[in-house]
């Protein structure tokens, strides 16, 4: 898989309060106790100012913020990049979202998958979530569908997580992708548009 980033400032986030639902915080402290240890959580979310206290239930609905200081105080830890481990994290929430929800993923392509995220899924997903601020994706996949370009908004910054859940996505469905990344944030919310080509194999 070749994906060629081109973002500025990726994580040069304003704390501001954006609401994000619990399953989120639960899945990425448990994928930090899964690939590195209790200690690791024990330790990042000491490191942080929570006002939740870390006390994340799946239903529960708290700040982002929370979510950014634990992955930055992660790469710290670990002295892996932020980008890398968001990345991870979308891999593996693609994952776990395909265990939980398998309804949603039963399009032949990941190509069809991706193109139903905003008028299919995330309606769906608000069935679930009635109080969850979701991300816009604007989507078109060409004619003999091998391009598919998918545009994310949000004021979450969180572009390369949906960078690591397109590569969960291609990964289950056996797919070969390249990524192009384009950066066409100009205001307060990250607009990205991804542009992904099936490649033979």
């Amino acid at each position: 898989m070749n994906i060629v980033i081109s973002l500025e400032n990726k994580y040069n986030w304003e704390q501001r309060p954006f609401a994000m639902k619990g399953i989120v915080f639960k899945e990425f402290t448990d994928m930090v106790e899964a690939s590195f240890g209790d200690q690791m959580i024990d330790t990042i979310i000491s490191k942080c100012d929570l006002p939740s206290g870390a006390a994340y239930t799946a239903v529960g609905t708290y700040d982002h913020a929370e979510l950014v200081q634990l992955v930055v105080a992660l790469s710290e830890e670990t002295e892996i990049e932020v980008s890398v481990l968001v990345q991870a994290f979308g891999t593996y929430l693609f994952g776990r979202f395909l265990e939980l929800f398998p309804i949603f993923f039963t399009h032949k392509t990941s190509f069809e998958f991706l193109n139903s995220i905003h008028d299919v899924v995330h309606v769906e997903v608000l069935k679930l979530y009635p109080d969850a601020t979701l991300p816009t994706f604007v989507s078109e996949m060409s004619d003999d569908k091998r391009t598919l370009w998918f545009e994310y908004h949000s004021p979450r910054h969180l572009a390369d997580l949906a960078i690591g859940l397109m590569e969960g996505a291609f990964k289950h469905w056996g797919e070969t992708v390249k990524i192009d990344v384009e950066d066409r944030t100009k205001g307060e919310n990250q607009v990205v548009m991804f542009t992904c080509t099936l490649l033979d194999e």
